[in-house]
């Protein structure tokens, strides 16, 4: 790969002829000229914008087929199972989502930073992977005795009678089934098996739908606890026989002994991401709390559909930011320039790709709302705008925020990403809900998104001696010009010129990233 990186003048990409492009940011090209002399070609090729942008497509593409199933399963299941049947579906996920949650240790993402640092030294792999899988079938397990033993209690606490005790005894499988399941997913995350993945995700969800619907339709509400743990059983297969393909190693004999201060590692490092996780949920679930107490139950439910369908939508990048961003600069947490590089990249492409995305939502809102949801919901349209802009500056915090998890840095993450973002989300939600009503919840999104972009950026300038390059911070603000741009058109939707503008922001924003993409490809 070509270590020299011509810079890009973006403010000008769109007029300028493509003999005018050559223009070069010397300190940019000098820095990663230096960086990339001491990386070798495996590493480079891997952190290229050829395969960052390929592996987003490929995850990007596994999360659009897992959206339309989950979609086609949700409307058979609210065709077959009726209000009260997914009112019971809720119940029954929500307790099994808590569940892995907790038994789950938080594991999974430690266990991508730690295979992705050792793939390279096959006797350390060979060890993590050994110690890893143990560790993955005891949280399995745990997982599978909680909810066994305490499945009489969820009866009594999520339906309020001991009906459901053998529904939720039978759940355990599920609960078990799905911690190791994700389990070997992350294993597979941190191998940087993409292909395999994919394919694993693919047929998981395909299956899902094959089993959940008949289940539905013979045995009503009855077949809801066995399509669960059916989906469970059909990913952990998937994910397990792919890795069994994807990596031969020599096990080796756990010793308690020896392999404690890892074991202990993971755990360590699992438990901040639980709480991280957990905060989160609790965080929501205050705002919810707030909503309903401050407003009403209808606007919780339109927030809570609105963010669903932001999320659904623009999910398609966060789910390759976790799946194939963070192994990779797990896997190059000892060199920061290497670090940096990666960074700078990943926030290039994610941006040019979260514009387009962004403003396409924004224009099609209405057509998206009554296609997933109904006309009744119409009025969540401007708060799905200030989401959607919301998500496009989140997208520029992602990249930085995993930083603390690559470089093990839980004093940073802790206080920043768990207390410093929950409280922030707290407060904006709180106090522009109070202003603005139920819109005040999408600017809540933007405000938050901006400081903790500011706050991210200092952190790690400060602690990681990481800087954006100018190439970047010129994508990123004629990016975020253009997403700014159409947004603020549409909030005076239904006037001519706004729609004009609008449709004209979201045009010059696909060409825009089109064109910058296509260079970034063909200089490499």
């Amino acid at each position: 790969m070509n270590s020299d990186y011509p810079h890009d003048k973006t403010a000008r990409c769109i007029a300028s002829d493509t003999s005018n492009t050559a223009a070069t940011d010397e300190s940019d090209r000098r820095a990663e000229s230096d960086s990339l002399a001491d990386t070798n070609s495996s590493m480079s090729r891997d952190n290229s914008y050829k395969t960052i942008l390929k592996r987003i497509s490929a995850f990007g593409g596994v999360q659009i087929v897992n959206i339309l199933a989950n979609l086609v399963r949700g409307k058979f299941a609210a065709l077959l199972l009726g209000p009260a049947g997914m009112g019971i579906s809720s119940l029954y996920n929500n307790a099994a989502v808590t569940l892995q949650q907790f038994a789950g240790l938080g594991l999974n993402l430690s266990l991508v930073k730690e295979v992705a640092a050792t793939k390279d030294d096959p006797s350390r792999s060979a060890e993590v992977l050994s110690v890893a899988t143990r560790m993955i079938l005891f949280t399995a397990l745990l997982g599978f005795a909680v909810c066994l033993t305490l499945s009489p209690w969820l009866s009594e606490w999520s339906f309020g009678s001991d009906g459901f005790t053998g529904g939720f005894a039978l759940l355990s499988f599920g609960v078990g089934l799905s911690i190791a399941a994700f389990g070997y997913l992350a294993l597979l995350q941190g191998l940087s098996e993409v292909a395999r993945i994919s394919k694993a995700s693919l047929v998981g969800s395909l299956t899902g739908v094959l089993a959940g619907v008949p289940l539905y339709y013979f045995f009503g509400t009855r077949g809801i606890v066995p399509a669960i743990v059916l989906i469970s059983l059909s990913l952990f297969l998937f994910y397990y026989i792919n890795f069994k393909k994807a990596v031969r190693y020599h096990r080796i004999p756990f010793s308690w002994k020896i392999h404690n201060p890892m074991a202990k590692r993971f755990v360590a490092l699992g438990l901040i991401f639980m709480v991280g996780t957990l905060s989160a949920t609790l965080t929501g679930y205050l705002i919810n709390l707030f909503v309903r107490y401050f407003g009403s139950i209808d606007d919780v439910g339109f927030f809570q559909a609105g963010s669903s369908l932001t999320n659904q939508y623009m999910g398609v990048i966060f789910s390759a930011l976790a799946m194939d961003y963070f192994p990779r600069l797990s896997a190059a947490a000892d060199d920061l320039g290497k670090m940096k590089i990666l960074a700078n990249r990943q926030t290039e492409i994610i941006v040019l790709i979260a514009t387009p995305l962004a403003l396409l939502l924004i224009a099609t809102a209405p057509i998206i709302i009554r296609m997933l949801l109904s006309s009744e919901f119409l009025v969540i349209r401007p708060l799905v705008k200030w989401l959607a802009f919301g998500v496009l500056l989140q997208t520029l915090d992602f990249p930085l925020g995993y930083y603390f998890l690559a470089k093990d840095h839980k004093k940073g993450y802790f206080w920043l990403e768990v207390v410093g973002a929950n409280l922030l989300w707290i407060g904006f939600s709180t106090a522009f809900y109070l202003l603005f009503g139920l819109i005040g919840l999408g600017i809540s999104l933007v405000a938050r998104s901006v400081v903790n972009v500011f706050l991210s950026y200092i952190v790690c300038r400060r602690v990681f001696a990481f800087n954006y390059t100018r190439r970047t911070l010129l994508t990123v603000a004629a990016s975020v010009m253009l997403g700014g741009f159409g947004f603020a058109a549409s909030l005076h939707s239904g006037v001519i010129l706004a729609d004009v503008l609008m449709w004209s922001a979201t045009g010059l924003s696909i060409v825009f990233s089109g064109i910058l993409l296509k260079r970034r490809l063909r200089r490499e």
